[in-house]
This record gives structure tokens, C-alpha cells and sequence, in this order.
């Protein structure tokens, strides 16, 4: 191109970005750098290949510099919806929004697709307000894409009930031409989680009639709906019924539901069965059947199991290595928890939850914390579940002020939005110290005010120290809330024992 002049002409050398920049982006980058007037097509190629790139952020570093230049063009579509998956890849959450800023200025604003790349931007950024907002700032213009994402948004925050509100209006408004895969896939899920038989009926149906039933995923979503409603029969009937190809997906949902059921020899039976038809098992397989294990009890088929992990040579991933750890702990052997902890090559938060969890449940409060740093050492984020565990261990240990120390990262260093059950813990922990005033502000000043537990939690405290004049204020406030409880009448009762005084019987 270069003997002939062509590097020159516009037209080969958009063709030759264009082929390049899916392949080898330095190399178009460098063939960029050297074009002295890029048209609008040049710079959009550079911004495409950027944000599949394994380094998206260059595709901003771009859009930004040109955004600062006197450029011979204007953006268009393809502009903005490159450099918004950028932003989604990267979780650039500042730059996004400056980027919508950008689109409605622009006169993009009324544009269905880049208008869908921002919708898709502010949910995987979990900003379900914002989605909801653009979504219905689209009003008549919204397609499948528009609804989907939104419904996908509610149902990654588990706002069930308005992913069946979006289902029906979706259906009444768009019903023949408005229902794919993706959308019963988020409708099937939701209902799984809901635990409603009677809905769970209604979608199957739905989807009989509408031909879903020949999709592996929409199938893999109804026999984990079934299996989570206890209803093992017609799991297996939608396993044995559909002609679609039985992978280990589908087996995974079926053994799942048969072991969450507590129908665990059942659940052996189908993994050799699993084995019979030439399935090989992942760690997923068997994650679920040991948390199910655990969650019972069941060590001795735990211990089946996981013979059954080596004579497979499953690897020992996160999700495999969590469940074993998980069940260790429960069942209380720390030893083997520590020895199966140490072999994993990668642990995630999960596993340290576990981890930590095992540790606070059998009495061992300073290793719970002692690992609650490691894991921070480590570079291991810990989540809501994280903080709850680590919270609860310091609570029954009587590590008060590392409790408190924990509940202050959890707010102020991880930025995590703490749950009734953090506070009540919080109050747990307080009212344990002996903190009473402390744990009874805490309620009043916070959104558990209405919480019965967070109360009870210290009117037992109240018991313990023998505070009466508090405990009967607390006592107070429960009957404000909720019924008259015989035991809070008893914690009270136990507040006037150890104060050595008489209860009041009026």
C-alpha cells in the first residue's frame, strides 16, 4: 500500500483497519497513529477494536482525546456504543455517565440501540434506578432488548415481584412477536426463587405452548424451578419428557433438586445413573449435593461423596473446595476444613466465608478474625455474607471491639450497605458487653427500629445484666410492634431475677 500510494486513499486504509483491528490491535493502532485526518469510520474501527481488546481502556483514552480536538466529524451511533462497553467492561461508572451526558447532547438520545447499550451499562454497573429511568424515558421506542435488560437488572437484585409486573405488561403489550429465551429464562428464575407451585404451573404451560420446551437453558430453569419447590417428580418428568440433549447442565439442576429435597440416596442413584450415560461431573455436581449433605448432616454420605470426587479426579476448584470446606465445618472437623483450605490454589470469598464461618460456629473466635485479616492480606474483598460471619464470631466470642472494628471497614472502607441482620448482630454484640444504652440507641437512631429481633436480642441482654428499667422500656416497644410474646415476658421476668427485685405481675 505504501509503493502505491494507497496508505494515502481513505477507503484501503478503513478496509485494512477494519480487517486488522479484531486481530492485532497494536498493530492497527500503530497504522492509526500514522493517518493524518481519520475519518469518523477510521476512528470508530479503533474504538470497536478497543473495547473487545483484553485493555478496554484505551478505547476511553481515545474517545476522550478526540472529544478534546477540533475533529473533522461528528460521532455517531457506533461511536457511543463502543466506548459504552467500554465503560460496562471496565465498571467505569463516572466515565458512563459522562458518556450519557455525551449521547443526550449529541442528539443520540431517541437512538433504540445506543439508548439499549446504556440500559445494559447501568445494570451490569447495578444501578437498577438508572435503568429504570432510561428505560422509561424510551417510552413507545422500547424493543425485546429493552425489556430484557430491565428484567435482568430487577432480578440480579432480587426485586421478583416487578420482573412479573415487566413479564405481564411485556406479554399484553408485545405478546406475539415480545417473548424469547432470555426473557422466560429471567421469568422461570424468578418464579424458582418466589417458591410459588401454582405460578411455577402457569410458566411451564407458557412455555409448552410457545415451544420453549426445546431449549436446553429454558429446560435446565424449569427442572431448578421444580427442584427448589420440592416437586422432585415433575423435575425428573421435564428431564425424561424433552428431547433436547442431556448434558451436564440439566443433570446438575436434576441432582441439585432431588438433594436440596433431602432425597439424597435418590440423588447418588441419578449421579451414577449420570455416569451410565457417559456424563462426566464437574465440581458444580457435586458443590450442590454436599452443601445439601452438610446442611442435614449426612456425613456419611458426604464421606461417599467425597470418595466419589477422586475416584472422578475432579479438580479441586473454588466452587468444589468451598462445599467440602463448608461441610467439614459444619460437621466440626477443623482439621480436615484446614487441610482441604490449604490445598485450594484459589480461594475466593466464598471459600474464606466458609473458612471463617467454621472457626466462629465451633467457639474459635480469635482464628475467625485472625483469618478475616489474612483473607485481607491476601487481597480477598470480603462481601455482606463475609462481614455477617466475622460479626457473629466476634459477637459469641466476646470480641467486642473487634466486632466493632469490623462493622466500621464493612461501612467505611468497603463501602458496603450494612442489613437488619448487621445491626442486629451489632446489638447482639453490644448488649453482650454490656453496652445496654449503646444497643438501645443504636435501634432508635437506624431502619431496625420495627425489628423484633433486633429488640429481643437486647432484652436478653437486659435479662442477663439485670437492667429492668431498660428492659421494660424494650418490653415496651416489642408490644408496639408485634404481639405480646411469652418469652418476652420471661426475658423480663429474668431482667427482675438478676436484679434481685420482684417482677411486677400487673
Amino acid at each position: 500500500m505504501v509503493k502505491t500510494g494507497l496508505d494515502r486513499t481513505p477507503f484501503p486504509l478503513s478496509k485494512l483497519l477494519a480487517h486488522v483491528s479484531t486481530q492485532d490491535i497494536n498493530y492497527s493502532n500503530s497504522i492509526f497513529k500514522q493517518i493524518k485526518s481519520p475519518n469518523l469510520y477510521m476512528f470508530n474501527t479503533m474504538l470497536r477494536g478497543h473495547s473487545i481488546s483484553p485493555d478496554p481502556k484505551n478505547s476511553l483514552l481515545l474517545f476522550n482525546r478526540v472529544m478534546a480536538e477540533n475533529r473533522s466529524f461528528d460521532f455517531d451511533q457506533f461511536t457511543f456504543i463502543s466506548v459504552l462497553k467500554s465503560c460496562t467492561n471496565l465498571l467505569e461508572i463516572q466515565a458512563g455517565i459522562g458518556v450519557h451526558t455525551d449521547v443526550l447532547k449529541s442528539g443520540f438520545g431517541s437512538v433504540l440501540n445506543v439508548m439499549n447499550a446504556l440500559l445494559y451499562f447501568y445494570c451490569v454497573c447495578g444501578m437498577i434506578e438508572n435503568v429504570r429511568q432510561v428505560f422509561d424515558e424510551l417510552r413507545l421506542r422500547k424493543d425485546l432488548v429493552s425489556w430484557n435488560t430491565l428484567m435482568g437488572g430487577y432480578l440480579c437484585v432480587k426485586e421478583y415481584s416487578l420482573v412479573l409486573e415487566l413479564f405481564k405488561l411485556l406479554c399484553r403489550d408485545r405478546f406475539g412477536d415480545g417473548v424469547s429465551v432470555t426473557t422466560i429464562f429471567s421469568v422461570v428464575s424468578v418464579v424458582g426463587h418466589l417458591l410459588n407451585e401454582s405460578l411455577g404451573e402457569t410458566i411451564y404451560v407458557f412455555c409448552f405452548k410457545l415451544g420453549f420446551l426445546s431449549n436446553l437453558n429454558v429446560v435446565a430453569a424449569l427442572i431448578s424451578m421444580c427442584g427448589k419447590h420440592g416437586r422432585v417428580q415433575a423435575a425428573r418428568r421435564i428431564f425424561d419428557e424433552n428431547d433436547v440433549k442431556r448434558d451436564v447442565v440439566l443433570w446438575n439442576c436434576l441432582i441439585d433438586g432431588y438433594a436440596r429435597t433431602g432425597l439424597l440416596e435418590e440423588a447418588m442413584e441419578l449421579l451414577r445413573l449420570m455416569k451410565d450415560h457417559g456424563v462426566r461431573p464437574n465440581s458444580s455436581t457435586v458443590a450442590g449435593f454436599l452443601s445439601a449433605c452438610s446442611a442435614s448432616g449426612a456425613l456419611g454420605i458426604s464421606e461417599y461423596v467425597r470418595g466419589y470426587v477422586e475416584e472422578e479426579q475432579l479438580p479441586m476448584d473454588a466452587v468444589l473446595g468451598t462445599a467440602i470446606v463448608d461441610m467439614y465445618a459444619k460437621s466440626g472437623l477443623l482439621d480436615k476444613v484446614v487441610d482441604i483450605f490449604n490445598q485450594l490454589e484459589i480461594k475466593d470469598v466464598k471459600s474464606w466465608t466458609a473458612m471463617i464461618s467454621g472457626c466462629g460456629v465451633h467457639g474459635q473466635a480469635n482464628d475467625a478474625v485472625k483469618l478475616f485479616r489474612r483473607m485481607e492480606e491476601e487481597g480477598v474483598e470480603p462481601n455482606e455474607v463475609t462481614f455477617l460471619t466475622i460479626m457473629n464470631a466476634c459477637s459469641h466470642g466476646g470480641l467486642m471491639r473487634d466486632g466493632l472494628s469490623c462493622f466500621g471497614k464493612m461501612v467505611n472502607v468497603y463501602r458496603l450497605k450494612p442489613k437488619i441482620e448487621h445491626y442486629g448482630c451489632m446489638i447482639d454484640l453490644l448488649g453482650r458487653a454490656g453496652l445496654l444504652v449503646e444497643a438501645y440507641e443504636l435501634i432508635k437512631g437506624l431502619l431496625v427500629e420495627r425489628d423484633a429481633t433486633a429488640w429481643r436480642a437486647l432484652l436478653g441482654a437486659c435479662r442477663m445484666y439485670g437492667n429492668v428499667k431498660l428492659a421494660k422500656r424494650v418490653k415496651e416497644e416489642l408490644e408496639g410492634i408485634c404481639e405480646n410474646h411469652v418469652a418476652d415476658s420471661l426475658s423480663l421476668a429474668g431482667a427482675y431475677v438478676a436484679a434481685g427485685m420482684v417482677a411486677d405481675q400487673r
